[in-house]
């Protein structure tokens, strides 16, 4: 008999660079409509509260990015809960970003955040 094997998303393999700063998760509600991988760059909707993909192009407050999805999030049915970090060091490369955000934009975008990438 052949082991089958399973591929689990874990945001820890080749997404975290450094302890410092330290990582920090923080709890929010995702829009109904997103559908989201492990790790993409979130914004804040100033007016609801709700987290949407940060778009550099977005006038709702969402255009900064406040974290980066734990765990890889479906809300195209309703409203989810997520995790989201907060802070931490990771790979520049382990980020999801919109294609909105080119380089000097996510440096920008990251200034304004507790996330740093190596």
């Amino acid at each position: 008999m052949i082991a089958s094997s399973k591929t689990i998303d874990s945001p820890a393999i080749n997404s975290i660079a450094g302890d410092t700063p330290a990582i920090v998760t923080e709890k929010g509600v995702l829009k109904a409509g997103e559908n989201l991988v492990a790790r993409t760059m979130i914004g804040r909707i100033a007016a609801t509260g709700l987290l949407v993909q940060s778009k550099a192009d977005a006038t709702d407050g969402s255009e900064q990015p406040i974290g980066a999805l734990v765990h890889a999030a479906d809300a195209t049915t309703g409203q989810k809960p997520v995790q989201y970090y907060k802070a931490g060091c990771f790979f520049a490369d382990a980020l999801v970003w919109d294609a909105s955000f080119d380089a000097t934009a996510q440096a920008v975008a990251l200034d304004k955040t507790m996330i740093s990438v190596r």
